[in-house]
């Protein structure tokens, strides 16, 4: 789940670029696995376009989306850096062009520019953030304020549009699409967002925040 982006942290749009620089991007399509939980972590990854969803498997098979991210954000640096297996998997949410950061790779571009250092750890921690928000989210918020909390940390068009489907939103906040959808509604009733055809657009954020 998208809970923060490089713009919300102060960060420069073009802030990973030197990564993204290292070689040519990778083609997955959409459903593609980029990288599968408990397996070791020999790099990172800049999203170049398009976007790519985390989640957590069970043993019983059920999953737990953990963020979506978007195009200029990097992605399965945690278990880079810690060189622990990867705690979770990697899968396309659509088509998108990824380019694979490995470790001479980092120390390189490091080196190279040390200020990214810094960006990297405020990016890292701000992960740990997010992380600890799932389970205050899961635990303790009713299923609305999980949504709206949800809608407002995705990136959005000037317009106010968000790129993102109900089912997105179902796995992200732990509930189902029944319950989005009474939601979804109940706020376009209140003339907080606005939907349409695979699109949703939030008619007055700041309305919306004070919702909560």
């Amino acid at each position: 789940m998208e809970y923060f982006s490089i713009q919300e942290m102060g960060l420069p749009d073009d802030i990973w670029l030197p990564f993204a620089r290292i070689r040519r991007p990778t083609p997955y399509r959409a459903g593609q696995l980029i990288y599968l939980q408990d397996t070791p972590a020999n790099s990172f990854y800049y999203l170049q376009s398009g976007r790519v969803r985390t989640f957590i498997s069970s043993e019983d098979g059920g999953e737990k989306v953990l963020t979506v991210y978007q195009a200029g954000n990097l992605f399965g640096e945690a278990s880079f850096f810690d060189r622990l297996p990867r705690v979770s998997s990697a899968v396309a949410a659509a088509d998108c062009q990824v380019v694979r950061i490995g470790r001479e790779d980092a120390a390189r571009v490091l080196a190279d520019d040390p200020q990214l250092a810094w960006a990297l750890l405020q990016y890292l921690a701000r992960t740990v953030r997010m992380l600890s928000t799932h389970v205050d989210d899961m635990s303790f918020r009713p299923a609305r304020q999980r949504v709206v909390r949800y809608l407002l940390s995705l990136p959005r068009t000037k317009e106010g549009a968000v790129a993102c489907t109900q089912e997105e939103i179902a796995a992200a906040v732990g509930t189902s699409r029944v319950t989005v959808s009474r939601v979804i509604n109940r706020l376009a009733r209140e003339g907080l967002v606005e939907t349409g055809y695979g699109s949703l657009r939030l008619l007055d954020p700041q309305r919306l925040q004070d919702s909560l």
